[in-house]
């Protein structure tokens, strides 16, 4: 299969990178360091009505999922299924993330987001290559493969599980009162040095889409656990943590559930997740 790396001429690799959509490299995302800050990221949000119920989140995952994939990209809709059948496993936390490089093929992804093409290339960097395409999976924050390689995928969650620190931090999230509050227990392991950042992710479950044009003209694609908002709410040095978060700073049309994740390293240099926590909202 063929690939496109930028800048160079397309080239026969490895089945990494599947169709026309390949390598490539995208801009810089813009960070918000702390929720107060909340509307430069989201703008006007439509606020959902939601029922002020306690739920704790499933507790003890043992892996991060991020899918990287594009409605512009003929070889993603495989990897969006197998995201789904992730998303069904309540050890696993399953996050699609749209990314917008693809637009000029078409057809504009309508769920897209600037800032997950640049998290994208940001793990590139960590890696210290150029693996930027779609349909790929990062897992637990430190492999890289294609999307639609299940078997490849459960082994990656085998294998990183194996690594010191790798999603062995308890993380827990509450919503009450209109507020979500999250904890994050101190690390027994993490040594002075320790510093990673605690994000929220605004979830839209279940979301189909029909594309008029473009490689996937006249398919209904369904997207699971796709990202609306990214929201940084602390810094984690190894001790424990908790954060209160206004539900309506995550909230909008369509948003019902939350993820929250500790990742070592920060926004431009991400590295292992060391702990995470899903719940639904209503």
């Amino acid at each position: 299969m063929k690939g496109r790396l930028l800048g160079e001429d397309r080239r026969d690799r490895a089945p990494q990178v599947p169709g026309r959509c390949g390598w490539f490299s995208v801009s810089s995302m813009t960070v918000m360091m702390a929720y107060s800050c909340i509307s430069r990221w989201s703008g006007a949000l439509g606020v959902c009505a939601i029922v002020a119920i306690v739920r704790p989140a499933h507790a003890d995952p043992r892996a991060v999922v991020e899918l990287f994939t594009s409605q512009g990209c003929s070889s993603c809709p495989p990897a969006d299924k197998i995201l789904g059948e992730l998303a069904k496993d309540p050890s696993v936390i399953a996050l699609s993330m749209p990314i917008d490089y693809w637009d000029y093929l078409g057809w504009k992804d309508t769920l897209a987001d600037a800032r997950f093409s640049a998290r994208q290339k940001a793990y590139s960097h960590m890696r210290g290559d150029r693996d930027v395409y779609t349909p790929q999976v990062i897992v637990n924050g430190s492999v890289h493969l294609i999307g639609s390689d299940r078997a490849g995928i459960e082994g990656a969650i085998g294998n990183t599980k194996k690594t010191d620190g790798v999603m062995s931090l308890p993380v827990s999230m509450t919503l009450a009162d209109k507020q979500i509050s999250v904890s994050v227990a101190a690390s027994s392991t993490a040594s002075a040095e320790a510093h990673g950042e605690v994000w929220i992710c605004s979830i839209s479950k279940v979301v189909p889409i029909s594309i008029g044009r473009g490689e996937n003209t006249g398919r209904e694609v369904t997207y699971y656990n796709v990202v609306r908002n990214l929201l940084k709410i602390g810094d984690w040095n190894g001790s424990s943590g908790n954060w209160t978060v206004p539900l309506e700073s995550i909230s909008r049309e369509g948003v019902d559930a939350a993820v929250v994740y500790v990742q070592d390293g920060n926004r431009d240099k991400p590295g292992a997740m060391l702990g995470a926590a899903y719940t639904s909202l209503h």
